[in-house]
């Protein structure tokens, strides 16, 4: 019996051997770039074209209850096109139709992704990994997850170390239930308030676009694979997506190439040589070329000049849409070619490239073309150690995901992202001990999605703190007052009088007012994902992708409802939950305190609550102008010379600049020192907390340039720091600029440090509230 066991474990050892010997790729003791090669050398061109594929994932799971395994669907994908990756699995939304009763929890999502590796690995002829990519912007898109403010509230953070923190939690969520890839972050830089999803992105500055951009690349793990929770970052949108002409999302603009280099191209390079492993290309065209085939870019400037070693992938759709929106091809099939041929490696939709197996076959494109695309995607999938390790522990998805660490974290990026706009008369902080009554009013005041922002799953309602909530955690239910007052954008069902009554009875009314992202199951929605803005529409929802909007005043009743409340004569104090800079004209006027939450995430209510009442001071600054009509678009603290001057109606000045924000307390600024050292120009300055309150200031660093060869910006963001201060307390900031803070994109377009150079240094606490300045002739 013993011979006959050490037989059979003879056997096994040798056909192991014998199977690595004529398999490279199976054997984890070669490099990542050998297995690879090998693998890709016993690959059909079927098998290969299938690894550059990625359809949509949320098909191929079928849910019995507590279990779950692969559908129909995607053995015939697996089987018919040899896919190797899917997108969006996990997802649950109104396009999806995955809802909380048939969606699936982080345990169930385990399951699911552990059911199709299964499948994959045990079903097919060289048993290769799927890639499963998700959305994670502002948390995994995915039920019972953690769900942070999105990216235009962590920019008003300013605190890169912050966004680092939330990011691993992020990456450690969406790793946890089985995912490899995180789409995120957005690194376009929006110029374009009317603009849709000005919520996704982190603003119109790209030096705090950069900072927010690594922190969150650093977060997913910084490329190294080899960690249990990395994520694979997929960059968007690549490149000059944030600035459509007319608002109108995926439109083309007029970006020059010196503006794309000094502003548009930045934040990208920064985030792959942070680690980055993958970039997604844009919907529009730049000059003439659509992104999705703009081999300059994908080639010289991505790869060549950054060195960048992932891959690329298309957003979804956009490889059709060089037929069917640029119409710069006559079939899908050319479209495929001419994306793959210009640097596109995968193709998200997985409809267009599945027509390069043909192709090759026609003489049409070359087979090394697509190896070269597979080899980048393989050599990744080995890098994370797939190929050994392709399942999750699906009890431990239950346990990492939505922990009470992880909320309390959403809590804090929440208070840091508040922006403290207007405080007439200190009426903030609250004194709970003085207040009567309270009455909570408007549409965004206890309404749970209008919080979360686009990109958001489904969440169960006690997941999620509104500022109803927040306050009622603050106050006892006696004392509080609710009434929504009328929605963000029915003008039908309005209840203006009834909160009136309750203001009338109160000390002091806080109005939510804002917009909404939020998707219903009434909405129709195009094959991207887009929503469709109809006249028809009477849902709550005019931001998040496809709402584009001309104006940028308040929907429905709102400002109605703003001047009826005032007309109580009662102290208002107004929030605005909102995905992009809306009009706060009559706000900023009119209202005793003004505060902009963003899109707040989970624990916003909570957050808004603790600003109210002074259990936080808040320290967010605008990481977006806000204009005080669309006649003034774009505007933005950083434009080029000569400085603007005024329109015949209105100045030519924001209603808030770029960088802006109030306290609690008072900052002082004095003794500032310039030094230049090996390493660059060292810039200190001594702040001082004046005030009454504990509290953060956000130290900013503006250079401009005096006299250069070609045009400069009137005043240009180089570095900041957010610092926490007790009262009285006194601290020397540190800020280093390096050599390339002082560059130009010369005549020829290359980036050059020119002589002489005559430099003003200006240290303050907004774009338009500089404390300090110095004029210095550097020499670099």
């Amino acid at each position: 019996m013993n011979y006959l066991k050490l037989s059979i474990i003879a056997l096994f050892l040798f056909q192991t051997i014998s199977a690595q010997q004529a398999y490279k790729y199976k054997n984890p003791k070669l490099s990542s770039e050998e297995r690879t090669v090998d693998l890709i050398s016993h690959m059909t061109l079927e098998e290969k074209v299938g690894q550059l594929l990625c359809p949509l994932g949320w098909e191929m799971y079928e849910r019995n209850g507590n279990q779950v395994t692969h559908s129909k669907k995607f053995e015939e994908y697996v089987q018919q096109r040899h896919i190797g990756m899917l997108w969006a699995t996990f997802r649950a939304d109104p396009w999806t139709k995955k809802t909380l009763e048939n969606g699936l929890n982080p345990k169930l999502a385990a399951k699911a992704g552990n059911a199709l590796q299964r499948y994959i690995m045990e079903n097919t002829r060289l048993g290769i990994p799927i890639f499963l990519a998700e959305e994670c912007p502002h948390g995994h898109m995915a039920i019972g997850t953690t769900v942070f403010p999105t990216a235009i509230g962590q920019a008003a953070t300013w605190n890169p170390n912050l966004i680092q923190q939330m990011s691993a939690v992020i990456s450690k969520e969406a790793r946890s239930q089985g995912s490899h890839i995180g789409y995120g972050p957005v690194l376009d830089l929006a110029r374009e308030a009317r603009w849709s999803r000005v919520e996704e992105t982190y603003g119109e500055d790209p030096v705090l676009i950069s900072k927010m951009g690594e922190a969150f690349v650093t977060g997913f793990g910084s490329g190294d694979l080899s960690k249990p929770y990395s994520l694979i970052s997929t960059l968007k949108h690549f490149v000059a997506y944030g600035i459509p002409d007319g608002g109108h999302n995926g439109n083309s603009n007029s970006v020059g190439m010196r503006d794309l280099k000094e502003n548009y191209l930045p934040p990208f390079e920064k985030a792959v040589k942070a680690g980055a492993l993958s970039v997604m290309t844009a919907y529009n065209s730049v000059d003439g070329i659509p992104c999705t085939s703009n081999e300059y870019l994908l080639k010289d400037v991505l790869c060549k000049d950054w060195g960048f070693k992932g891959f690329t992938v298309s957003d979804l759709g956009s490889i059709e849409g060089l037929k069917g929106s640029h119409y710069v091809v006559s079939t899908i099939q050319e479209a495929a070619i001419l994306s793959l041929t210009s640097g596109l490696d995968c193709d998200l939709g997985g409809n267009a490239f599945f027509t390069l197996s043909d192709a090759v076959k026609k003489g049409m494109v070359g087979e090394t073309q697509i190896d070269s695309a597979v080899y980048k995607i393989l050599k990744l999938k080995f890098d994370m150690g797939l190929f050994e390790n392709p399942y999750v522990d699906e009890n431990n998805a239950r346990q990492v995901v939505r922990t009470q660490e992880n909320i309390v974290l959403a809590r804090q990026v929440a208070r840091e992202s508040i922006v403290l706009l207007e405080n007439k008369n200190n009426v903030l902080p609250l004194n709970k001990s003085k207040i009567k009554k309270i009455a909570v009013i408007g549409p965004n005041a206890d309404n749970v999605y209008n919080q979360l922002g686009d990109y958001t799953a489904p969440q169960d309602d006690s997941n999620v703190k509104t500022v109803l909530d927040g306050i009622r955690s603050k106050l006892k239910q006696s004392q509080i007052e609710y009434v929504k007052g009328c929605a963000i954008r029915d003008t039908l069902n309005t209840d203006i009088d009834k909160a009136v009554q309750a203001a009338l009875r109160s000390d002091v009314a806080v109005v939510v007012v804002g917009g909404s992202s939020a998707r219903d199951f009434k909405t129709k929605y195009i094959e991207t994902g887009a929503a469709v803005a109809d006249e028809h529409s009477i849902s709550d929802m005019e931001s998040g992708e496809g709402f584009d909007r001309v104006s940028l005043d308040l929907m429905g009743k709102q400002l109605e409802l703003l001047k009826a409340i005032k007309a109580t004569g009662k102290p208002v104090v107004v929030v605005y939950i909102q995905g992009r800079p809306l009009n706060m004209n009559w706000a900023s006027e009119n209202a005793d305190a003004l505060l902009s939450a963003w899109y707040p995430g989970q624990e916003g209510g909570n957050a808004i609550a603790d600003v109210l009442f002074g259990e936080y001071n808040p320290a967010g600054r605008l990481p977006m102008s806000v204009a005080k009509s669309v006649g003034q678009l774009p505007v933005y603290y950083n434009h080029r010379n000569p400085a603007s001057h005024d329109y015949v109606e209105m100045t030519s000045k924001p209603l808030y600049s770029f960088g802006y924000g109030l306290s609690f307390t008072s900052f002082e600024y004095s003794n500032l020192k310039i030094n230049k050292s090996n390493s660059g120009v060292e810039v200190t300055v001594e702040l001082r907390n004046s005030g009454n309150f504990d509290g953060d200031e956000v130290v900013q660093l503006y250079l401009r340039n005096n006299r250069a060869s070609v045009v400069q910006p009137i005043m240009q963001l180089k570095a900041f720091e957010r610092v926490n201060l007790k009262k009285g307390e006194t601290k020397t900031i540190k800020l280093l600029l390096t050599k390339d803070d002082f560059s130009i994109i010369d005549k020829k377009m290359n980036r050059v440090v020119e002589p002489n150079g005559d430099f003003t240094f200006m240290v303050g606490s907004a774009s338009d509230n500089i404390k300090l300045r110095e004029k210095m002739m550097l020499n670099l």
